[in-house]
């Protein structure tokens, strides 16, 4: 046999190998939202960042803090970037409104040109379909405009994803600009430490991924923060949001960047993933 078919040979049998022993490994995806809401949230992301794992953010596009989340989302390659797509504000103190502009859609905001804190707010002031699509897609063009490139789409408190009606807007978006949709690939969600106490978030996230067992992409959702006078200084208008937020958020971020669980994420029976991977079908 010729030399050169003898070693393409070897590398198509190591190579089917390979995927074999890939596809025997548990594919778990890590989603941190809230990326650009403040810059507590940032610099807790880049913490995240700099552990070289592969990640998902979402990004909030309205937000004061975007253009700095634009900035270190691009140093780093480990992250695939999505768009949380964003209907409401709901911080009594940091209040945000829409990309589009208030007269463009002003149905979608409170008097003063805010976004409602809670979904059933807004939907009580029967916001226009065509208005959350002018927003929304307002919303993916800024972040383009800015330079990110975008692998899906992600729902604040899923006011996007509402109603039916709502859920073909997202839809229509996504397939327009040829990007996936988180939770519409095969995973399965992960109760993890957000709703935790403070004390045992770490405890908690290691035995849910311990005990994972094969069957879809395992999703686990973080929303990480730094316990600091910023995020501390926030309210939630929403009585469903927990109290002592920011320190929620901090018991998150260590819990996430943790020697002990960076250590089990890297686990031989573990395939770290993002939405890029996904979206790109490996």
């Amino acid at each position: 046999m010729k030399p050169a078919i003898l070693c393409c040979l070897i590398f198509l049998c190591l190579s089917a190998s390979a995927q074999q022993h890939n596809d025997t490994k548990i594919p778990v995806l890590i989603r941190c939202d809230d990326i650009g809401m403040s810059h507590s949230v940032n610099m807790a992301a880049k913490k995240v960042l700099e552990t070289g794992m592969p990640v998902s953010m979402s990004v909030m596009v309205p937000c004061s803090w975007f253009s700095e989340a634009v900035d270190m989302l691009k140093l780093y390659p480990n992250v695939s970037i999505g768009i949380h797509l964003t209907l409401n504000a709901e911080w009594k103190q940091y209040r945000w409104g829409p990309i589009a502009g208030v007269k463009q859609v002003p149905s979608l905001v409170d008097s003063l040109g805010h976004f409602f804190p809670s979904r059933a707010k807004l939907f009580a002031n029967n916001p226009q379909l065509a208005e959350i699509e002018t927003e929304l897609r307002a919303q993916i063009d800024k972040a383009l405009k800015a330079g990110l490139k975008i692998d899906y789409l992600d729902y604040h408190m899923g006011a996007a994803m509402q109603t039916p009606e709502t859920r073909k807007i997202v839809e229509k978006l996504a397939a327009e600009y040829k990007v996936g949709i988180s939770r519409y690939y095969d995973e399965v969600d992960v109760d993890g430490g957000y709703s935790a106490p403070v004390g045992s978030k770490l405890d908690t996230l290691s035995s849910k991924l311990s005990a994972l067992q094969p069957g879809g992409t395992k999703l686990f959702v973080f929303h990480v923060g730094m316990d600091d006078a910023e995020l501390s200084a926030m309210e939630d208008l929403n009585p469903f949001g927990p109290k002592d937020m920011s320190k929620h958020r901090q018991a998150e971020l260590d819990a996430l960047v943790s020697p002990s669980f960076q250590a089990l994420l890297h686990q031989e029976k573990f395939r770290l993933v993002n939405y890029r991977n996904l979206k790109e079908g490996h």
